[in-house]
C-alpha cells in the first residue's frame, strides 16, 4: 500500500512541473550537453553551421545559463563567438513553444552581457549587441522535415491589430536524425556520431531489449567502432544515466500527450452521443407527426 502511494506522489510532482511551475533542484545534464560543452566540439558545430572553419576554440565564450532553470526549459549550450550570440538548444520531442523558451533565454543572457561589459542602457549612446542566432537540434521519432523556422509571432492571439509586433523570435529547427541534414552530420564529425549513438539505443529498442541494455549495448558497440569512442570511455556510467532520464522524460511527454489525445476522445464521444439522442429524439418526433398526419389526425399546417 505505502509503495503505491509512493508511485501517486511521484506522478502528482510530475504533473505539477508539466503544468510549469518552477522547481528547485540540480540540473541535470542532457547528453547533447555534455558532448558539447567541449569547446572543440561546440566550435566544430559552429563551423558546420556556418561553413566556416575556425580553429581556436579559445575565442568562444560560454553564455550557458547555470542558475535559471525551470522544468522543461534548459538552456543547452550558449556562446558569443564573431559578434554573434549563439544560442544551441537539442529536442527530442516536439516544442512549437521553443521561441518563447528561446526569448527567456537570449533576454537573460543579454541582460548578463550588458552587466559585465559595463554598458549603460540610460547612455545617449546607442549600445551594441551581438546578432542573436538560435538553433534548434531535433532527433525525435516523430516524422520531420530536414529544416523549419518556428516563430514567436505564431503564437500571437488573432487580432485587429494590424501594425508589426514589437517582438518577434526565430528559431530555425534541423532535423539530425540519420538520413536528414546529411551535410551537416557530415561536416561535423561529433554530431553525426551523437546522433549514430542515438539511433544505436532506439534501434536496440526495436529488438526488444529493455532500455537500460538498449543503453549498454549502444555504448558497447560504438566504443568498438570507435564512435565516440573516449567520450563514453570516461563518462561510461554518466552517460547511462543521462540516457535513461531523457528516454524517460521523452516516455512521459509522450504519455501526456496520449492522455490528452484519449481525453479528448472519450470527451467527443460523450458529446457525440448526446447530439445522436437529441437527433434521435428529433426523427422521432417527425415520424409521429407525419403518422398522424396520414391518419388524418393533423392538417399539414399543424404537422
Amino acid at each position: 500500500m505505502k509503495k503505491k502511494q509512493r508511485k501517486i506522489t511521484s506522478k502528482t510532482k510530475k504533473r505539477n512541473r508539466s503544468l510549469g511551475k518552477p522547481v528547485n533542484r540540480k540540473y541535470k545534464d542532457t547528453l547533447f550537453r555534455m558532448i558539447f560543452r567541449d569547446r572543440r566540439n561546440l566550435l566544430s558545430l559552429y563551423n558546420a553551421l556556418n561553413h566556416s572553419s575556425y580553429t581556436n576554440e579559445e575565442d568562444l565564450e560560454i553564455t550557458t545559463l547555470e542558475d535559471v532553470i525551470y522544468v522543461g526549459m534548459k538552456n543547452d549550450v550558449s556562446f558569443l563567438f564573431s559578434s554573434t550570440l549563439n544560442l544551441y538548444e537539442h529536442q527530442s520531442t516536439l516544442n512549437p513553444n521553443m521561441p518563447i523558451r528561446g526569448l527567456f533565454y537570449i533576454a537573460r543572457i543579454y541582460q548578463n552581457y550588458i552587466k559585465k561589459r559595463g554598458l549603460n542602457l540610460y547612455s545617449t549612446r546607442q549600445i551594441s549587441l551581438p546578432v542573436p542566432v538560435y538553433v534548434v537540434f531535433y532527433n525525435g521519432q516523430s516524422e520531420e522535415s530536414e529544416y523549419r523556422e518556428l516563430n514567436l509571432s505564431d503564437s500571437f492571439m488573432k487580432s485587429a491589430f494590424v501594425g508589426q509586433a514589437a517582438l518577434e523570435c526565430r528559431a530555425l529547427m534541423l532535423n539530425i536524425n540519420l538520413g536528414h541534414n546529411q551535410e551537416l552530420l557530415e561536416s561535423c564529425k561529433v554530431l553525426w556520431e551523437y546522433s549514430y549513438f542515438i539511433n544505436e539505443v532506439r534501434e536496440n529498442q526495436k529488438q526488444g531489449l529493455a532500455i537500460e541494455t538498449a543503453v549498454q549495448e549502444a555504448q558497447k558497440s560504438c566504443i568498438e567502432k570507435d564512435i565516440l569512442k573516449e567520450f563514453l570511455e570516461q563518462n561510461s556510467a554518466e552517460v547511462s544515466d543521462v540516457i535513461l532520464e531523457e528516454f524517460d522524460q521523452e516516455k512521459y511527454e509522450e504519455d501526456l500527450r496520449r492522455e490528452s489525445w484519449e481525453d479528448g476522445k472519450i470527451v467527443g464521444m460523450e458529446e457525440g452521443k448526446s447530439i445522436g439522442r437529441e437527433e434521435g429524439k428529433a426523427l422521432e418526433r417527425k415520424e409521429l407527426l407525419v403518422n398522424l398526419y396520414r391518419k388524418h389526425l393533423l392538417t399539414l399546417e399543424q404537422a
